[in-house]
């Protein structure tokens, strides 16, 4: 091996090792060190690099391994691993194809490393007879079904044809709950239990016999992957046109040069910027470590209009339009008031007495009398406030009914419309719980002997009425729905306030803004009463302090009714609901005044 070839693959492990420095957060990876030799860093092994598919395929499996570093919990894995041998497997790759997925999320880099490895793989598959179901692992169908569904992956003839003997019962179990486990990427322990219990309830592994025929499918499988070159090479000798075109990546025509590796050194400490997240999620995660929760598997993020037909829906607007008759003097008032405040700092705004920008006319004067003043330009001031988003999560709990949700859901209409005139994206969230006593959950427990302080006990319900992208005027019918009959139920803060938090957090603007609309404390009668009487209480408190403390998302709240600064630095509270709109405007007026986080 020459030694420009080896110094180049020293640049290639220096990148990969960079790379994966700043997705796992992980500083132990030591570029200066053979990764091959380090099982601290077991990352990539660099010995075959050859061809442009070996080079696809280290970029790939370099942020692959370091995904899994970043994303997955293993004792959160091992918890919710199933007890079939036969779905381990599968199990295993849902984790993958969740972690890549978030990777892939974040950063336009790794998701094009990734499917371009995916889409090497698929044209690479053997070329076998393939006649009927057991010609195809279950493992390797389960796969294509996962790229094809959650990366997005387009098949080609024969892996279409690999997947059509399995699909239609892969379908069957999963396909209604897609879109589901892809609200859900981030909570691993939601995701893979919810997973854990689909595989283990398929009917295709509900005998014997399959279990051992697809044990033996995987091992055939791995032994396959793991051959893979010699496999490639085999079918190239049986194909005589897939054979030239190997050929022709080999050695002799093989540049590595051809990748740039040093300005992929420079592109990977660009986004090293990322590290700051991966630090706040594995602190969210310690949090979320402490409290424990019984079951998520009966947990639901659902968007308003699943809530009820459009029927209905459009009826509760009509109702919420009602409401709003006998408060347009005062709407009117507060979006005007909010409208001008805001659209007044849009207004040009300058720097003067400038030695180079815009010949100010007010400076004419004083150029004429002295032709060489420097200081005759002026230039427009950046304005902060345009790249803002701000959610507000609203408190669904029963004690909220009447009056205080009316006004909640008329202030949320209110905010949306003006604040979308002015250039700032709001997001409209609501949090409850399924049932009043605890739900599927509780019968969990109660079928499982009842075990002491298991945790959160109850079915979530966590709503979006809202999308920060969504246009009011498509979302206007979803806020109607607050006053939906029999939806307010329990109020479990903590949780709703992480689910809020990691949304606006993956938002682009560079100022976020959460605003909280509550009566008070957590509460929910079936988790209490078998935990601590603090134990929602504590959760909350901590959650609001790392967002406070850990991260650049303004957070403030406002109490009906209930003094909340026990649990925000900013906090206000109303004693009649009609002071709600007024407050949140003056509140949110006062953000937009200096850009320094707010305590």
């Amino acid at each position: 091996m020459n030694n420009k070839t080896e110094s180049l693959k020293e640049k290639l492990r220096q990148a990969l090792s960079s790379t994966a420095r700043v997705i796992s957060d992980d500083l132990g990876i030591n570029p200066k060190k053979n990764i091959k030799n380090c099982e601290k860093q077991d990352l990539i092994e660099l010995e075959n690099l050859n061809s442009k598919n070996d080079f696809i395929k280290a970029r790939a499996e370099t942020d692959s391994k370091a995904l899994k570093k970043k994303f997955s919990n293993d004792s959160i894995f091992k918890r919710n691993l199933p007890s079939s041998s036969s779905c381990k497997s599968l199990y295993t790759i849902t984790e993958k194809i969740r972690y890549e997925k978030l990777g892939s999320k974040m950063l336009k880099g790794i998701d094009k490393n990734l499917r371009d490895n995916y889409i090497q793989m698929i044209n690479h598959k053997r070329k076998d007879q393939i006649k009927s179901k057991d010609d195809v692992p279950v493992v390797e169908a389960f796969e294509l079904y996962m790229l094809k569904n959650f990366h997005n992956i387009k098949l080609n003839p024969l892996t279409s044809k690999i997947l059509n003997f399995w699909e239609k019962d892969f379908d069957k179990s999963i396909f209604d709950h897609i879109e589901f486990f892809k609200q859900n990427l981030e909570d691993q322990n939601l995701y893979s239990s919810k997973f854990s219990q689909i595989l283990q309830e398929m009917d295709i592994f509900q005998s014997e016999e399959n279990e051992e025929r697809i044990d033996e499918n995987q091992e055939d499988n791995q032994e396959n992957q793991s051959s893979e070159n010699n496999d490639s090479e085999d079918e190239d000798k049986r194909d005589p046109d897939k054979q030239d075109e190997t050929e022709a990546s080999l050695d002799s025509d093989y540049n590595i040069d051809e990748y740039k590796l040093d300005e992929q050194l420079v592109d990977t400490e660009s986004d090293e910027h990322n590290s700051e997240q991966v630090i706040q999620k594995k602190n969210l995660k310690d949090l979320n470590i402490e409290y424990k929760i019984f079951t998520s598997q009966f947990d639901e993020i659902t968007k308003a209009e699943n809530l009820e037909n459009a029927d209905e829906a459009n009826k509760l607007r009509k109702t919420l339009d009602q409401q709003l008759i006998g408060f347009q003097d005062v709407i009117t008032k507060l979006a005007n008031k909010l409208q001008r405040q805001l659209l007044a700092k849009q207004n040009r705004a300058w720097e003067f007495d400038l030695e180079e920008g815009l010949l100010d006319s007010s400076k004419l004067p004083r150029i004429i009398m002295d032709p060489y003043n420097s200081l005759s330009f002026k230039k427009e001031k950046d304005l902060d406030f345009k790249d803002t988003v701000v959610t507000l999560l609203i408190d669904n709990s029963g004690s909220m009914r009447g009056r205080p949700i009316t006004i909640a859901a008329i202030c949320a209409d209110i905010l949306s419309r003006t604040l979308e005139r002015c250039s700032v994206k709001v997001e409209i969230l609501g949090f409850t719980t399924k049932n009043w006593k605890g739900g599927q959950s509780r019968e969990l427990w109660n079928k499982n002997n009842k075990p002491k302080t298991p945790g959160r006990l109850n079915d979530l319900r966590h709503i979006i009425y809202k999308g920060a992208d969504t246009h009011w005027r498509q979302a206007k019918d979803n806020l109607g729905l607050m006053l939906k009959e029999g939806l307010l139920k329990e109020n479990i803060d903590g949780e709703a306030i992480t689910w809020a938090f990691n949304r606006i957090k993956k938002r682009k603007e560079e100022r976020k803004i959460l605003m909280v609309i509550s009566d008070g404390a957590p509460v929910d009668d079936s988790t209490l009463s078998v935990n601590s009487g603090d134990f929602l209480e504590k959760h909350l408190k901590k959650m609001v302090k790392f967002i406070e403390d850990k991260s650049e998302i303004e957070i403030l709240a406002i109490g009906i009714g209930h003094d909340v600064s026990r649990y925000y630095k900013r906090a206000i509270k109303i004693t009649d609901v009609n002071e709600l709109g007024d407050v949140m405007i003056s509140q949110l007026s006062s953000l937009f005044d200096k850009k320094a986080k707010l305590h």
